[in-house]
């Protein structure tokens, strides 16, 4: 049975960041930048510069997401931190019907799952979000919200669509719906 282990993306773990990001789907390109600046901001940066970006994420502290490890190769990533470091999720419309002031940064958001296609359906979502709630819960979190897919309400998704996890891990961990603003979008929280 493989070894599973995850950390926080430090700035020494930089290297593997990337390689959990490079496993398959949008990672490489979006570097977790999504959520994190406008549209504008997102469309005028190329990868290089959102790479940096993401390398001074990493570098400040708490760090802005989880690398999973199966005996200690880089597997996969989620991001996790305060809701206000994550510009665009007070933006999307879908989103607006959180019961969560959005300038709370007690509010933190799971946004983002990465997952190398070599270790996909091997549960390490379930993982990657066990320990985000547990790193929330460290750092002074009072509520984790998420924004995961129902495959099921809508027909099957791409890979590069389920980079928000899919709802029915969430519940199994405990988070409830409070939304559903399309039918294959939820919006699910967990009080800390």
């Amino acid at each position: 049975m493989a070894e599973i282990t995850v950390e926080p993306a430090t700035a020494d773990r930089f290297d593997d960041v990337q390689h959990a990001l490079s496993g398959g789907g949008d990672g490489r390109g979006c570097q977790c930048q999504w959520w994190t600046i406008t549209n504008a901001e997102f469309n005028r940066s190329d990868v290089d510069e959102r790479r940096g970006m993401l390398r001074t994420q990493v570098a400040d502290s708490p760090a802005p997401g989880l690398v999973a490890y199966v005996d200690g190769e880089a597997a996969g990533w989620v991001r996790v931190g305060p809701r206000t470091h994550q510009v665009r999720l007070s933006r999307t419309r879908n989103y607006a019907a959180s019961d969560e002031p959005w300038d709370d940064a007690s509010v933190w958001a799971v946004s983002c799952f990465a997952v190398r296609r070599e270790h996909r359906g091997a549960g390490l979502n379930a993982r990657l979000l066990d320990a985000a709630v547990a790193f929330a819960r460290e750092h002074g979190a009072r509520v984790v919200e998420a924004y995961p897919l129902d495959p099921g309400a809508s027909g099957k998704k791409s890979t590069n669509d389920l980079y928000h996890g899919v709802v029915s891990t969430f519940l199994t961990a405990g988070f409830r719906e409070v939304a559903r603003p399309r039918p294959d979008v939820a919006i699910v929280t967990l009080e800390l």
